[in-house]
């Protein structure tokens, strides 16, 4: 069946139900944190499901399927999930490195991520040093910390980081698929970066800056991560993967400011200038690479009886991904992978 033109534009109505559910959700917790005198801060957690709740309503209005929106796990490319774990880790040990080659930032080898100890932002009084685990000295505290990582980002930290990427990559990626893989995932980023300000207007990750900058530079943070996670979820075919390597980045991004400590906090900051560094750098590797095709059947897994041949930009494809070849596959062409 041939691609019309209403097919290659994304449909107004899913994009609609899931911003308007977004924002009325959104804006929900703000009138709650006013009303109750709570911060935002405190209620990040649950404010975190907001996007998955925008999502779910607009599956339920009737696009995209659960399934085409990414909600399955990716059994033929669980290395993806390895992958996913495992790219935050070496971006944020990158943007250390970035970090201590800038003026005025001091390397603290036996500083303690999990309780703060040795850093500039321990308690000037000693009895008032939260509790946590002592570490071994460098390095084995980085590896420490790294093991802990990795088990917190895959697990609990993944859980409520789904509560977003069911919204950002699963549903909100697949109604915006036509415009293709790099408008896409800069519209993601634009969104993703705007619905922090509840929280980044409280001083959450910029707490000396002026709130206003800290939106901003949030938003250009996350305009740099959104094409790093729209791969990782592309190749999965799944929002599992962006769940952990958003889990695993919310566990070990604070490293690079405990072993690098000095500078400005909008740039000595896994969501500041370094951040953002690291992540560009990582999104000019994927341009270089070959960036895949991205279609509305991008979560759906082909069936292996059938040969799809084409890749966007003529990408070579390793990984028998969905491809738009100037054709719309019938729906036969797919099975589902329950």
């Amino acid at each position: 069946m041939a691609v019309t033109e209403r097919d290659s534009v994304p449909g107004r109505r899913p994009l609609v139900v899931f911003l308007g559910s977004l924002v009325v959700l959104s804006g929900a917790f703000v009138l709650v944190s006013q009303l109750l005198g709570v911060s935002m801060v405190a209620l990040a957690p649950a404010y975190m499901f907001t996007p998955m709740l925008a999502g779910i309503a607009t599956c339920v209005v009737g696009s995209p399927s659960f399934e085409a929106a990414g909600l399955r796990f990716p059994w033929e490319r669980v290395r993806w999930l390895a992958i996913a774990a495992i790219v935050p880790i070496a971006l944020v040990l990158l943007g250390i490195a970035i970090a201590l080659a800038l003026p005025g930032v001091e390397f603290v080898p036996d500083a303690n991520p999990f309780t703060g100890e040795g850093t500039e932002f321990a308690p000037a009084d000693p009895a008032d040093q939260p509790e946590g685990p002592s570490l071994p000295d460098w390095p084995l505290n980085l590896l420490v910390t790294i093991v802990a990582a990795l088990i917190a980002g895959a697990t609990i930290n993944a859980i409520l980081a789904f509560g977003e990427e069911f919204g950002w990559r699963g549903v909100f990626l697949t109604e915006l698929s036509p415009y293709g893989f790099w408008p896409a995932s800069t519209v993601i980023g634009v969104v993703w970066g705007l619905w922090h300000a509840p929280v980044i207007l409280e001083g959450y990750n910029y707490p000396t800056t002026d709130p206003l900058v800290g939106v901003g530079v949030m938003t250009a943070a996350c305009i740099a991560m959104s094409p790093v996670y729209t791969y990782v979820t592309v190749q999965a075919k799944s929002v599992i993967a962006p769940s952990i390597l958003h889990g695993v980045f919310n566990a070990f991004g604070t490293t690079l400011i405990v072993f690098a400590q000095g500078g400005s906090e909008l740039v000595v900051n896994p969501v500041g200038a370094v951040g953002i560094a690291v992540f560009g750098l990582a999104a000019v590797a994927i341009a270089v690479r070959g960036t895949p095709s991205l279609t509305r059947e991008w979560a759906l897994v082909e069936d292996p009886d059938t040969d799809h041949a084409g890749t966007e930009h003529g990408d070579v494809d390793t990984d028998n991904s969905v491809h738009s070849t100037g054709t719309e596959p019938d729906s036969d062409d797919y099975t589902s992978d329950r």
